[in-house]
């Protein structure tokens, strides 16, 4: 498969005071399109890290990081803002949802950004949400949600500008067992069915299973990577 996401020679140093920390050691990665990959390791070993630099929402400290081709890593705040907006979709452990919008509303917001009319955002909205199973639930506000629910309709809002790669941090991490299944088939079926790269991370065993790869990463390095 085509290479969606390379990475090469990546490092990322965070300064506290005088002292510096290595978060990331040297990463070299190869994500192809249409891959499904899991990112597992102990707190504090970086996969974190390294999830935010794929999504752009940070930048590397050495190294370079492509998508699709296109450099991100020396790209300029309002080009990144643009690229993340068209290209990634967020899906966070606790969902980050706005309490005062109806699940329509929330889905919506990414397409704020873009030049569509408000029928044509409604229209994308709805058909995302009839895609993660919640149509009936529209005009439900987050409260009137389970937490699963309140997941799928994230990873609704996380899809409704059709991008190429979602990123998740720790998706089921808030979740029971079952609403977490629900969610991970959910995923599977986005990346089988529907042709979209995702790179989770999860701390959970059964939820890597979900995923086509498995990478590992301990004090900031890649130490194994293996099928699932």
């Amino acid at each position: 498969m085509t290479p969606l996401i390379e990475i090469r020679d990546v490092s990322k140093i965070y300064e506290r005071g005088k002292q510096k920390v290595e978060v990331l050691h040297h990463i070299d990665l190869g994500v192809a399109q249409g891959d499904f990959l899991a990112l597992m390791g102990p707190s504090g070993s970086g996969k974190t890290t390294l999830l935010n630099l794929i999504g752009g929402l940070d930048s590397p400290s050495g190294g370079s990081i492509a998508v699709g081709g296109q450099r991100i890593d020396n790209l300029g705040a309002s080009a990144l803002a643009k690229w993340r907006a068209s290209q990634v979709g967020f899906v966070f452990q606790f969902y980050n949802l706005m309490p005062m919008l109806s699940a329509q509303r929330n889905v919506e917001l990414p397409l704020l950004l873009t030049k569509l009319s408000g029928a044509e955002r409604r229209k994308r909205a709805a058909i995302a949400l009839a895609l993660v199973g919640l149509a009936d639930r529209s005009s439900h506000k987050p409260t009137e949600l389970s937490g699963g629910q309140q997941q799928r309709v994230s990873i609704a809002r996380a899809i409704v500008s059709d991008p190429t790669l979602l990123v998740c941090d720790e998706p089921t991490g808030d979740l029971d067992r079952q609403s977490a299944e629900d969610v991970l088939a959910l995923l599977r079926a986005l990346n089988r069915d529907h042709g979209k790269t995702i790179v989770m991370v999860t701390h959970d065993p059964k939820a890597a299973e979900y995923a086509n790869h498995t990478l590992h990463l301990d004090k900031g390095t890649l130490v194994e990577q293996a099928a699932a």
